[in-house]
């Protein structure tokens, strides 16, 4: 069990997204939001039959464009809204490199809603509360270079959007 799963189910609150791991997509170790540190983070859960899922093709250009100033994006494939990531996970890296050649990190499918909710989830309730819960595919969270939520973004806006380039920019300082 992760440090982050064992304090989500004692009760203690994470004060830093750098305590949270998430499984990777296709096994091995685990994505572990502390080797970011440093970086700033933008988590996106995806989907590969949903209107959003163009989407994939703007995330991998801000990848290109701003990792090796120090964004990383990192994709969460979730079945939680209407179904649309239904596919094992070897689909979803065979359907996201063919299809949008994405490069940046992918973790293994999670569950968002519900008891079984990733603790990373359940952190940004604590953070923001339940209003800031992802409602649907392609909601963005922004993780600054501390840990700390820098922003919250829904599916329809656009990754290269001028909002969310501008709390990049901020994130990035």
């Amino acid at each position: 069990m992760s440090m982050s799963t064992s304090a989500h189910r004692s009760g203690a609150r994470p004060v830093s997204a750098h305590e949270f791991e998430f499984p990777r997509l296709g096994g091995g170790a685990p994505i572990s939001l502390r080797d970011f540190g440093g970086s700033a983070v933008l988590v996106v859960n995806v989907a590969s039959a949903c209107g959003f899922t163009p989407q994939y093709r703007e995330l991998q250009n801000l990848w290109e464009a701003k990792s090796d100033k120090g964004l990383v994006i990192l994709g969460v494939p979730c079945n939680d809204f209407g179904r649309q990531e239904g596919g094992a996970e070897g689909e979803i890296a065979s359907f996201c490199d063919q299809n949008y050649h994405v490069t940046f990190p992918m973790t293994g499918k999670v569950d968002i809603i519900g008891a079984d909710r990733h603790p990373f989830y359940e952190w940004v309730r604590y953070e923001l509360g339940d209003n800031a819960l992802p409602k649907w595919n392609f909601h963005k969270y922004l993780v600054d270079r501390h840990g700390a939520l820098a922003g919250s973004f829904n599916p329809q806006t656009a990754p290269l959007g001028p909002e969310i380039l501008s709390r990049i920019r901020q994130a990035l300082t």
